[in-house]
Protein backbone atom coordinates (compact mmCIF):
# COMPACT_ATOMS: atom_id res chain seq x y z
CA UNK A 1 0.00 0.00 0.00
CA UNK A 2 1.27 3.63 -0.68
CA UNK A 3 0.44 5.84 1.40
CA UNK A 4 1.22 9.59 1.40
CA UNK A 5 1.04 12.24 4.20
CA UNK A 6 0.58 15.81 2.88
CA UNK A 7 -0.52 19.07 4.42
CA UNK A 8 0.95 22.78 4.94
CA UNK A 9 4.65 23.68 6.49
CA UNK A 10 4.66 22.88 10.07
CA UNK A 11 1.24 20.91 10.53
CA UNK A 12 2.96 18.20 11.86
CA UNK A 13 2.45 15.81 9.17
CA UNK A 14 6.70 14.44 9.03
CA UNK A 15 5.46 13.93 13.22
CA UNK A 16 1.89 12.05 11.89
CA UNK A 17 3.79 9.99 9.10
CA UNK A 18 6.31 8.65 11.46
CA UNK A 19 4.28 7.50 13.97
CA UNK A 20 2.39 6.00 11.42
CA UNK A 21 5.52 4.30 10.43
CA UNK A 22 5.94 2.71 13.74
CA UNK A 23 2.81 1.69 14.26
CA UNK A 24 3.50 -0.53 11.09
CA UNK A 25 6.73 -1.65 12.21
CA UNK A 26 5.30 -2.50 15.66
CA UNK A 27 2.83 -4.40 13.66
CA UNK A 28 5.85 -6.32 12.10
CA UNK A 29 4.28 -4.70 8.68
CA UNK A 30 6.76 -4.39 5.81
CA UNK A 31 7.94 -0.66 5.59
CA UNK A 32 9.86 1.51 3.25
CA UNK A 33 9.57 5.05 4.57
CA UNK A 34 10.64 8.27 2.06
CA UNK A 35 11.11 11.62 2.99
CA UNK A 36 10.37 13.70 0.00
CA UNK A 37 10.13 16.59 1.62
CA UNK A 38 12.15 19.79 1.13
CA UNK A 39 13.06 19.94 4.73
CA UNK A 40 14.06 16.50 5.51
CA UNK A 41 13.31 15.32 9.06
CA UNK A 42 11.21 12.19 9.18
CA UNK A 43 14.64 10.44 10.03
CA UNK A 44 15.24 12.85 13.10
CA UNK A 45 11.23 11.97 13.83
CA UNK A 46 12.47 8.15 13.08
CA UNK A 47 15.33 8.21 15.90
CA UNK A 48 18.47 9.10 13.92
CA UNK A 49 20.62 11.75 15.42
CA UNK A 50 21.72 14.54 13.66
CA UNK A 51 24.93 12.62 11.69
CA UNK A 52 23.05 9.37 10.67
CA UNK A 53 20.12 11.34 9.23
CA UNK A 54 23.13 13.68 7.74
CA UNK A 55 24.60 10.63 6.01
CA UNK A 56 21.23 9.00 4.21
CA UNK A 57 22.71 8.82 0.80
CA UNK A 58 20.13 11.09 -1.58
CA UNK A 59 17.95 9.49 -4.21
CA UNK A 60 18.62 12.42 -6.49
CA UNK A 61 22.65 11.54 -6.32
CA UNK A 62 21.86 8.06 -7.28
CA UNK A 63 19.49 8.84 -9.92
CA UNK A 64 21.25 7.47 -13.04
CA UNK A 65 22.23 4.04 -11.24
CA UNK A 66 17.78 4.47 -10.72
CA UNK A 67 16.91 4.55 -14.34
CA UNK A 68 19.31 1.95 -15.80
CA UNK A 69 18.13 -1.00 -12.99
CA UNK A 70 14.27 0.21 -13.87
CA UNK A 71 14.77 0.10 -17.43
CA UNK A 72 15.98 -3.54 -17.57
CA UNK A 73 15.06 -4.87 -21.21
CA UNK A 74 13.15 -2.34 -22.22
CA UNK A 75 13.53 -2.30 -25.97
CA UNK A 76 11.03 1.28 -25.55
CA UNK A 77 14.13 2.53 -23.84
CA UNK A 78 17.61 2.49 -25.35
CA UNK A 79 19.25 4.48 -22.81
CA UNK A 80 19.05 5.65 -18.94
CA UNK A 81 19.69 9.07 -20.41
CA UNK A 82 15.77 8.70 -22.44
CA UNK A 83 14.52 8.45 -19.05
CA UNK A 84 12.48 11.34 -17.09
CA UNK A 85 10.79 10.99 -13.71
CA UNK A 86 7.61 10.10 -15.30
CA UNK A 87 8.78 7.18 -17.49
CA UNK A 88 6.67 4.57 -17.08
CA UNK A 89 7.84 0.38 -16.84
CA UNK A 90 6.68 -1.48 -20.12
CA UNK A 91 7.21 -5.00 -20.90
CA UNK A 92 11.19 -5.59 -19.67
CA UNK A 93 11.11 -3.14 -16.87
CA UNK A 94 12.80 -3.81 -14.10
CA UNK A 95 10.08 -3.51 -11.27
CA UNK A 96 10.95 -3.01 -7.45
CA UNK A 97 8.80 -4.93 -4.16
CA UNK A 98 8.94 -4.09 -0.97
CA UNK A 99 10.08 -6.51 0.85
CA UNK A 100 13.28 -7.62 -1.85
CA UNK A 101 16.77 -6.82 -1.98
CA UNK A 102 17.95 -5.23 -5.14
CA UNK A 103 20.70 -2.06 -6.47
CA UNK A 104 17.97 0.68 -5.91
CA UNK A 105 17.30 -0.46 -2.27
CA UNK A 106 21.43 -0.92 -1.81
CA UNK A 107 22.05 2.20 -2.61
CA UNK A 108 19.61 4.39 -1.45
CA UNK A 109 17.85 2.98 1.35
CA UNK A 110 19.28 2.19 5.26
CA UNK A 111 17.72 0.40 7.61
CA UNK A 112 16.48 2.15 10.92
CA UNK A 113 15.58 0.24 14.06
CA UNK A 114 12.40 0.88 16.24
CA UNK A 115 11.90 -1.12 18.95
CA UNK A 116 12.98 -4.50 17.54
CA UNK A 117 11.74 -3.69 14.39
CA UNK A 118 13.31 -2.07 10.95
CA UNK A 119 12.29 0.13 8.45
CA UNK A 120 14.18 0.87 5.30
CA UNK A 121 14.63 4.69 4.85
CA UNK A 122 14.72 6.35 1.52
CA UNK A 123 15.44 9.86 1.25
CA UNK A 124 15.31 12.70 -1.90
CA UNK A 125 18.06 14.43 -0.21
CA UNK A 126 18.29 18.55 1.07
CA UNK A 127 18.27 21.18 -1.01
CA UNK A 128 21.70 22.20 -1.04
CA UNK A 129 23.60 25.95 -0.98
CA UNK A 130 24.61 24.85 -5.03
CA UNK A 131 21.08 24.39 -5.99
CA UNK A 132 20.14 27.98 -5.52
CA UNK A 133 18.96 30.05 -8.65
CA UNK A 134 19.76 26.30 -10.79
CA UNK A 135 17.36 23.81 -9.59
CA UNK A 136 14.08 23.04 -8.40
CA UNK A 137 13.14 21.10 -5.64
CA UNK A 138 11.00 19.08 -8.14
CA UNK A 139 13.96 17.39 -9.57
CA UNK A 140 14.83 16.20 -6.02
CA UNK A 141 11.84 14.28 -6.12
CA UNK A 142 11.56 12.86 -9.34
CA UNK A 143 13.91 9.86 -8.16
CA UNK A 144 10.74 9.01 -6.10
CA UNK A 145 8.21 9.27 -8.75
CA UNK A 146 10.29 7.40 -11.10
CA UNK A 147 10.34 4.51 -8.32
CA UNK A 148 7.16 4.92 -7.49
CA UNK A 149 5.50 3.99 -11.33
CA UNK A 150 7.74 0.89 -11.06
CA UNK A 151 6.96 -0.15 -7.38
CA UNK A 152 4.78 -2.87 -7.03
CA UNK A 153 3.43 -3.21 -3.81
CA UNK A 154 0.89 -6.06 -1.74
CA UNK A 155 -1.80 -5.39 1.28
CA UNK A 156 0.67 -5.90 4.46
CA UNK A 157 3.63 -4.24 2.67
CA UNK A 158 3.35 -0.50 2.82
CA UNK A 159 5.44 2.70 1.61
CA UNK A 160 4.62 5.79 3.23
CA UNK A 161 5.66 8.93 2.22
CA UNK A 162 6.27 12.41 3.22
CA UNK A 163 5.09 14.35 1.64
CA UNK A 164 6.78 18.16 0.51
CA UNK A 165 4.65 20.83 1.82
CA UNK A 166 2.27 22.67 1.05
CA UNK A 167 0.18 21.99 -2.50
CA UNK A 168 3.91 21.84 -4.79
CA UNK A 169 3.04 18.16 -4.14
CA UNK A 170 0.68 18.94 -7.63
CA UNK A 171 3.61 20.15 -9.43
CA UNK A 172 3.80 16.64 -10.97
CA UNK A 173 1.89 13.56 -11.30
CA UNK A 174 3.49 12.15 -7.56
CA UNK A 175 0.12 12.73 -6.08
CA UNK A 176 -1.81 10.07 -8.24
CA UNK A 177 0.54 7.48 -7.15
CA UNK A 178 -1.13 6.36 -3.78
CA UNK A 179 -3.88 4.47 -2.11
CA UNK A 180 -4.52 7.04 0.22
CA UNK A 181 -3.48 10.32 1.30
CA UNK A 182 -3.80 11.71 4.63
CA UNK A 183 -4.02 14.71 5.10
CA UNK A 184 -2.76 16.66 7.86
CA UNK A 185 -4.10 19.91 8.66
CA UNK A 186 -4.29 22.09 12.21
CA UNK A 187 -7.38 23.90 13.51
CA UNK A 188 -6.83 26.88 11.86
CA UNK A 189 -7.78 28.98 7.88
CA UNK A 190 -4.11 28.40 6.62
CA UNK A 191 -4.43 24.35 7.69
CA UNK A 192 -8.56 24.56 6.15
CA UNK A 193 -6.93 26.70 3.01
CA UNK A 194 -4.48 23.80 2.00
CA UNK A 195 -6.85 20.67 2.51
CA UNK A 196 -9.37 22.97 0.19
CA UNK A 197 -6.58 23.12 -2.73
CA UNK A 198 -5.92 19.18 -2.44
CA UNK A 199 -9.52 18.40 -2.48
CA UNK A 200 -9.65 20.49 -5.76
CA UNK A 201 -6.95 19.39 -6.65
CA UNK A 202 -7.31 15.76 -6.01
CA UNK A 203 -11.43 15.46 -7.12
CA UNK A 204 -10.20 15.41 -10.87
CA UNK A 205 -8.29 12.56 -10.66
CA UNK A 206 -9.75 10.05 -7.99
CA UNK A 207 -7.53 10.60 -5.51
CA UNK A 208 -8.68 9.32 -1.97
CA UNK A 209 -7.76 11.71 0.78
CA UNK A 210 -8.62 11.94 4.79
CA UNK A 211 -7.89 14.69 7.26
CA UNK A 212 -5.92 14.18 9.61
CA UNK A 213 -6.68 16.82 12.29
CA UNK A 214 -3.43 17.90 14.24
CA UNK A 215 -3.22 20.04 17.30
CA UNK A 216 -6.78 19.83 18.40
CA UNK A 217 -6.54 21.47 21.71
CA UNK A 218 -11.01 21.26 22.74
CA UNK A 219 -14.41 20.91 21.77
CA UNK A 220 -14.15 24.08 19.40
CA UNK A 221 -11.35 23.22 17.33
CA UNK A 222 -12.96 19.56 16.43
CA UNK A 223 -16.72 21.49 15.66
CA UNK A 224 -14.52 24.05 13.23
CA UNK A 225 -12.68 20.89 11.74
CA UNK A 226 -15.71 18.83 11.46
CA UNK A 227 -17.53 22.44 9.63
CA UNK A 228 -14.59 23.09 7.35
CA UNK A 229 -13.68 19.30 6.11
CA UNK A 230 -17.20 17.22 6.71
CA UNK A 231 -17.12 13.69 6.11
CA UNK A 232 -13.22 14.01 5.20
CA UNK A 233 -12.12 14.18 8.64
CA UNK A 234 -11.40 10.92 9.68
CA UNK A 235 -9.41 11.35 13.05
CA UNK A 236 -7.73 13.84 15.42
CA UNK A 237 -4.60 13.96 17.36
CA UNK A 238 -4.27 15.56 20.15
CA UNK A 239 -0.85 17.17 22.46
CA UNK A 240 1.25 14.40 23.58
CA UNK A 241 3.76 13.90 25.54
CA UNK A 242 5.60 11.08 24.21
CA UNK A 243 6.28 13.05 20.86
CA UNK A 244 7.64 15.60 23.17
CA UNK A 245 10.09 13.29 24.44
CA UNK A 246 10.87 12.18 20.82
CA UNK A 247 11.30 15.74 19.92
CA UNK A 248 14.05 16.25 22.70
CA UNK A 249 15.52 12.85 21.66
CA UNK A 250 14.29 11.13 24.38
CA UNK A 251 11.86 9.09 22.92
CA UNK A 252 10.07 6.16 25.41
CA UNK A 253 9.59 2.82 23.74
CA UNK A 254 6.35 3.35 21.12
CA UNK A 255 3.68 0.71 23.22
CA UNK A 256 4.04 3.79 25.76
CA UNK A 257 2.22 6.19 23.48
CA UNK A 258 -0.91 7.38 24.55
CA UNK A 259 -4.06 5.16 24.27
CA UNK A 260 -5.97 8.36 22.34
CA UNK A 261 -3.18 8.15 20.50
CA UNK A 262 -2.82 4.75 19.69
CA UNK A 263 -6.40 4.69 18.51
CA UNK A 264 -5.92 7.01 16.04
CA UNK A 265 -2.98 5.55 14.15
CA UNK A 266 -5.10 2.09 14.30
CA UNK A 267 -7.75 4.53 12.46
CA UNK A 268 -5.83 5.06 9.78
CA UNK A 269 -4.21 1.62 9.45
CA UNK A 270 -7.71 0.32 9.10
CA UNK A 271 -8.44 3.25 6.73
CA UNK A 272 -5.49 2.88 4.47
CA UNK A 273 -5.76 -1.17 4.35
CA UNK A 274 -9.58 -0.63 2.79
CA UNK A 275 -8.40 1.17 0.41
CA UNK A 276 -6.76 -2.04 -0.96
CA UNK A 277 -10.32 -3.07 -1.88
CA UNK A 278 -10.90 -0.28 -4.62
CA UNK A 279 -7.28 -0.31 -6.26
CA UNK A 280 -7.73 -0.07 -9.81
CA UNK A 281 -4.04 -1.10 -11.37
CA UNK A 282 -5.39 0.28 -15.07
CA UNK A 283 -6.78 3.61 -13.71
CA UNK A 284 -3.28 3.51 -12.42
CA UNK A 285 -1.27 2.56 -15.03
CA UNK A 286 -3.53 4.79 -17.24
CA UNK A 287 -2.57 7.91 -14.84
CA UNK A 288 0.73 7.35 -14.82
CA UNK A 289 0.80 7.45 -18.90
CA UNK A 290 -1.57 10.94 -19.07
CA UNK A 291 1.17 12.43 -16.74
CA UNK A 292 4.33 11.43 -18.53
CA UNK A 293 3.40 12.22 -22.30
CA UNK A 294 1.85 15.78 -20.35
CA UNK A 295 5.48 15.85 -19.38
CA UNK A 296 6.93 14.79 -22.20
CA UNK A 297 5.55 17.58 -24.21
CA UNK A 298 5.98 20.41 -22.03
CA UNK A 299 9.71 19.81 -21.20
CA UNK A 300 10.77 16.22 -21.61
CA UNK A 301 10.70 15.60 -25.83
CA UNK A 302 13.26 18.77 -25.66
CA UNK A 303 16.02 17.93 -22.57
CA UNK A 304 16.10 14.50 -23.87
CA UNK A 305 16.02 15.09 -27.86
CA UNK A 306 13.91 12.46 -28.39
CA UNK A 307 10.23 11.57 -28.81
CA UNK A 308 9.42 10.08 -25.10
CA UNK A 309 5.58 9.06 -25.96
CA UNK A 310 7.31 6.52 -27.72
CA UNK A 311 8.42 4.97 -24.27
CA UNK A 312 4.64 4.23 -23.47
CA UNK A 313 4.00 0.20 -23.84
CA UNK A 314 0.06 0.60 -24.84
CA UNK A 315 -0.37 -3.21 -23.80
CA UNK A 316 1.43 -3.28 -20.38
CA UNK A 317 -0.55 -2.43 -17.14
CA UNK A 318 1.17 -2.02 -14.02
CA UNK A 319 -0.34 -4.60 -11.51
CA UNK A 320 0.49 -7.22 -8.48
CA UNK A 321 1.00 -9.98 -10.66
CA UNK A 322 3.43 -8.06 -13.22
CA UNK A 323 6.61 -9.82 -14.10
CA UNK A 324 10.14 -8.87 -13.61
CA UNK A 325 13.45 -9.48 -15.67
CA UNK A 326 15.82 -10.37 -12.95
CA UNK A 327 19.49 -8.57 -12.98
CA UNK A 328 22.07 -10.56 -15.16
Amino acid sequence: MKIAFVGKGGSGKTTLSSLFIRHLAASRIPVIAVDADINQHLGAALGLDEAEAAELPAMGAQLPLIKDYLRGSNPRIPSAESMIKTTPPGEGSRLLRVGEDNPVYDACARPVELDGAAVRLMATGPFTESDLGVACYHSKVGAVELCLNHLVDGREEYVVVDMTAGSDSFASGMFTRFDMTFLVAEPTRKGIAVYRQYKEYARDFGVPLKVVGNKVQGPEDLAFLREETGDDLLVTVGHSDWVRAMEKGRPARFDQLEEANRHALETLHHTADAAYGRRDWERYTRQMVHFHLKNAESWGNAKTGVDLAAQVDPAFVLSEGAATPQPA
